[in-house]
């Protein structure tokens, strides 16, 4: 083990211990969360899949950081897209359920809704799961595909990240097939319907803690995908 990886470490450790050690700190976040929970998914998800993207980083280059990375710009955009995935869990979470009923699935909501295990919360957790994945992980995957090259392009500053994104050429030149054949085919039905699946089945006040923790693996995973566009 290296030194950075021993200091990263304990900054993980010194990050997650509290909540461990103090149920005062515990019970100040749940009050918090319940209250702001836009607020703490911005928070969560700039410092969760910012994580994520670091060890990446780690596992391509065997550092943490590199010229032009980013971390801050990475972790404010990071930030807004973690408003948009609380959004869309609200909206699937809510809407799923009604349709699944709407198409002849009784007690659909009423079973979602309650606590323990049912085949039909099941079926509805699998729905919500898959259809936020189908319809919003893609279109969101390519944004902070498109947001990443942005950062990269004007050398990983804080300033850089409010210049014009030029989003036709970021478009255009994003590697489609390692986007398509692993992003898309491979990480969204394999992994990310499977572990939201999951997450739906758990009650309300831990979904968005347990979407945060997925966001350290969504970010080794897009940067899994960065390093297949470079080979």
């Amino acid at each position: 083990m290296k030194k950075h990886d021993f200091i990263f470490i304990l900054f993980v450790a010194a990050l997650f211990a509290p909540f461990f050690l103090s149920s005062d700190v515990l019970s100040f976040y749940e009050d918090f969360n319940k209250a702001h929970g836009m607020i703490m998914s911005f928070v969560k998800f700039a410092i969760l899949a910012t994580m994520g993207e670091v060890i990446g980083l780690r596992m391509r280059t065997g550092k943490y950081n590199a010229p032009g990375f980013g971390i801050i710009p990475r972790a404010i955009v990071w930030g807004f897209l973690g408003l948009t995935i609380k959004l869309a869990f609200v909206i699937f979470a809510t809407g799923t359920p009604q349709f699944i009923e709407y198409l002849g699935v009784e007690g659909a909501i009423k079973d979602f809704k309650a606590s323990g295990f049912s085949g039909t919360k099941l079926l509805v957790a699998f729905a919500i799961s898959a259809s936020m994945n189908l319809i919003y992980a893609p279109v969101m995957m390519t944004l902070h595909k498109i947001t990443d090259m942005h950062i990269m392009s004007n050398g990983g500053t804080i300033g850089g990240l409010f210049r014009k994104i030029e989003f036709k050429k970021h478009f255009v030149n994003l590697d489609w097939s390692v986007q398509w054949n692993f992003v898309f085919k491979k990480t969204i039905p394999f992994f990310w319907i499977p572990a939201h699946t999951f997450t739906f089945m758990l009650p309300p006040e831990y979904r968005v803690l347990f979407a945060a923790l997925l966001g350290i693996a969504l970010g080794v995973i897009l940067s899994l995908a960065a390093l297949k566009s470079s080979k």
